[in-house]
């Protein structure tokens, strides 16, 4: 019994990641964001590994997820590593508060704590890691990238105050939606949180 649950944990995890990849790809332009700056949804399978499985689990689908995505990667592995540092903070802190709430209003809860720790720490990594290395590895000008942002907000003097403009709301706002989705098809998929 107990090597049919790893096996049915591996198979599913493996469709999360397969579902995870799928959806890196589609990614929508928002129209006040920077041109560089898109929508995906594939952080959701890494909140449902979390959930079913654990927070480990859910940072072990974004790692893998990000990985492959790296064979394709146009933002020489800059824009993977972020993907995986701001997933990997959702699914882990949400899968933690989902433990100790394995309900709906668990998910609701859970989902949404994620998501400000991710806004929350959108800052931090963009500044210090993710666009550093954009300046200094793949030579894209800080102010090149400024101007993409002053050309929605002319006031806008510095980086870090584009990242509390733009990039901290809008990471806020992609975990609370996969926070809907995933409270729009619980009842569906409940089963896999709950058994032993």
């Amino acid at each position: 019994m107990e090597v049919n649950n790893r096996t049915k944990k591996v198979t599913r995890c493996g469709m999360l990641i397969g579902i995870a990849i799928i959806l890196q790809y589609i990614e929508i332009s928002i129209p006040i964001m920077p041109s560089f700056i898109k929508l995906d949804f594939s952080d959701l399978p890494e909140l449902i590994g979390a959930f079913a499985y654990g927070p480990f689990t859910g940072v072990l689908i974004a790692l893998i997820k990000n990985i492959i995505h790296m064979a394709v990667s146009q933002s020489g592995f800059v824009g993977e590593l972020s993907n995986f540092l701001l997933g990997a903070t959702f699914a882990a802190v949400a899968g933690y508060v989902f433990q100790k709430n394995p309900t709906k209003s668990g998910v609701f809860k859970a989902s949404a704590l994620g998501a400000v720790a991710m806004a929350l720490i959108s800052w931090p990594i963009n500044y210090w890691i993710i666009y550093p290395l954009y300046y200094n590895v793949l030579g894209f000008p800080e102010v090149a990238i400024l101007q993409m942002y002053q050309l929605l907000i002319p006031s806008i003097k510095s980086i870090g105050q584009a990242l509390l403009i733009f990039n901290v709301p809008f990471t806020l706002i992609k975990g609370i939606l996969n926070g809907v989705i995933m409270i729009l098809i619980y009842n569906r998929i409940q089963f896999i949180f709950h058994e032993k």
